[in-house]
C-alpha cells in the first residue's frame, strides 16, 4: 500500500507540477523517474532516501548526465549469483 501511494504521488507530481516548473533536471532519467525506479528496486523507504539524495545532487553546479539506479543485489537476485 505504501508503494502504491508513493508511486501515485510521484506520477501526480509529474502530471501536475512538473509541466509548471519546466525542465530543470540535469540527469537522465529525471529525478522523479529515478525515485520511482529506486522505490521499485529498494522499497519505499530506501527508494525515497535514494531519490532525496539524487534531488540534493541535482544542482546547476553539477555536470549531470546518465545516472541510473544501481541494481539491488541484496534482493531476490542474490540467490541467482
Amino acid at each position: 500500500m505504501c508503494k502504491t501511494l508513493a508511486r501515485w504521488m510521484i506520477l501526480a507530481y509529474k502530471k501536475v507540477l512538473s509541466p509548471i516548473m519546466g525542465k530543470g533536471c540535469i540527469y537522465t532519467p529525471t529525478c522523479s523517474m529515478y525515485t520511482l525506479d529506486a522505490i521499485e528496486k529498494y522499497g519505499v523507504f530506501r527508494g525515497c532516501a535514494k531519490g532525496a539524495g539524487r534531488i540534493m545532487r541535482c544542482t546547476p553546479f553539477r555536470r549531470g548526465g546518465f545516472d541510473p539506479v544501481k541494481e539491488n543485489f541484496k534482493g531476490a537476485a542474490k540467490w541467482t549469483l
